[in-house]
């Protein structure tokens, strides 16, 4: 086929330009079609982000009405715009921490370079320069500017590149004990902070062992190191509470959000940050604080946002999603019963990983592949993530039906792999 100029994302070209693209033209609800007529399932919800889900012209009148009056503007210095500044009002007001400040970027990746850049620089205000490490986690996923590829605990994404940010390190995903002994073994008095995802995202939808984010949040504050969470993937519902912070007990120093805010109608991301680290920032020590992006508190982002923000209170879609819970848990529950099949890691709000087992991968490492291709000839859009999962994020208004039917598309894919895999 002719080749495309458009360079994909995370893709193999040479295979694209080869197979061509899947060219998707319109959607409604939890579905998706393609330029042929084709409809499809969108188990993944995009991109984690599609919340809401797709055909919500509410945002889109509201952005259209927002881009007539005016489309964008810089908010450097003390320029801002109302939508921004409501957007941040209501930020700090579903935040799990109080007094809360929200410094808006265009996106994840945005978020997790702006908190690694904060927190060093909070530690600079505070007489302590030499407090610049960054801790994260094996299998985390925190984008892929410089920062997020350097802190990435998803070996793959940081290959071919070399050492992108020096001072950091990570830790097994799973051990408060782990954290606790590099950061005694650094010297507290050397580490910025811990930056962790509540639930492990792209890395495998790793949910965290019981009490595990209660006991690194007991020993962030025992050393004194800052509690980043990246609730890129988690915020605005996807856990069944606003951010998984409210759903596992814990108050961070700063929240690292995108995806849901927007339901991903438009790029916005935000970092939210606690009095703790904000005030340096405020009361003059720091003064002119030289960071930000050309889209930081974007005027029709921004917007976007409220509207998405509106139909996610007036529908009562947080709720949804627990209820949701117990039906995805209960359909996705048995397919752990198949031979491909190591387990389904479920519980969790609209967060699912069909992991396929070990051996099968041992004799087919093309299996994720297999699979994802059989379940798009059933109608089902969705990616492998982390060590040969595959993932299931819908948007919240899928219905019970739905989600059995969904369910009952991975059982036929996952039969029509078994038939091809090599003996």
């Amino acid at each position: 086929m002719a080749t495309s100029s458009f360079w994909h994302s995370f893709a193999d070209m040479q295979a694209i330009t080869r197979d061509g693209p899947l060219v998707l033209e319109r959607g409604e609800g939890v579905h998706v079609w393609d330029t042929t007529g084709r409809r499809y399932v969108d188990a993944a919800a995009g991109l984690w982000n599609c919340n809401v889900g797709h055909g919500r012209t509410e945002i889109g009148e509201a952005v259209a009405r927002q881009v007539g009056r005016l489309a964008s503007f810089s908010t450097f210095g003390d320029y801002s715009n109302p939508p921004a500044e409501e957007l941040a009002e209501r930020l700090a007001a579903l935040a799990p921490f109080p007094a809360a400040r929200a410094f808006l970027t265009s996106g994840g990746s945005d978020s997790v370079d702006t908190a690694v850049k904060l927190v060093r620089r909070y530690w600079s205000a505070l007489g302590q320069p030499e407090r610049r490490t960054v801790v994260s986690r094996e299998s985390a996923y925190h984008g892929m500017h410089l920062g997020g590829t350097g802190l990435a605990g998803i070996e793959p994404n940081r290959a071919g590149y070399g050492e992108l940010v020096p001072d950091t390190t990570r830790v097994p995903w799973d051990s408060a004990e782990a954290l606790a002994k590099t950061i005694e073994s650094l010297g507290e008095q050397h580490v910025a902070a811990f930056i962790c995802e509540p639930v492990i995202g792209a890395g495998g939808i790793l949910i965290p062992p019981p009490d595990y984010l209660a006991e690194v949040a007991r020993i962030c504050r025992e050393t004194g190191v800052l509690l980043v969470l990246d609730e890129v993937i988690t915020g605005f519902g996807r856990v069944g509470e606003w951010f998984a912070a409210h759903r596992f007990g814990v108050e961070p120093d700063l929240v690292l959000c995108a995806k849901g805010i927007t339901s991903g109608y438009l790029p916005m991301g935000a970092v939210l940050a606690g009095e703790r680290v904000s005030e340096p920032f405020y009361d003059g020590t720091v003064g002119l604080w030289r960071h930000g992006y050309t889209s930081s508190g974007h005027v029709a982002g921004s917007a976007a946002a409220l509207a998405n923000l509106d139909i996610i209170e007036r529908e009562r879609l947080i709720p949804r999603v627990r209820d949701a819970e117990v039906v995805l848990a209960e359909a996705f529950t048995p397919l752990a019963a198949h031979p491909l099949v190591g387990e389904v890691r479920t519980g969790t709000g609209l967060l699912t990983a069909v992991q396929l087992s070990t051996d099968a991968l041992a004799r087919d490492p093309a299996l994720p592949a297999a699979v994802v291709a059989a379940l798009r000839a059933e109608g089902v859009l969705t990616r492998a993530i982390g060590q040969g999962a595959v993932q299931v994020s819908p948007a919240f208004v899928i219905t019970d039906e739905q989600i059995r039917d969904l369910a009952a598309a991975f059982a036929t894919a996952l039969d029509t792999a078994l038939t091809a895999a090599p003996a």
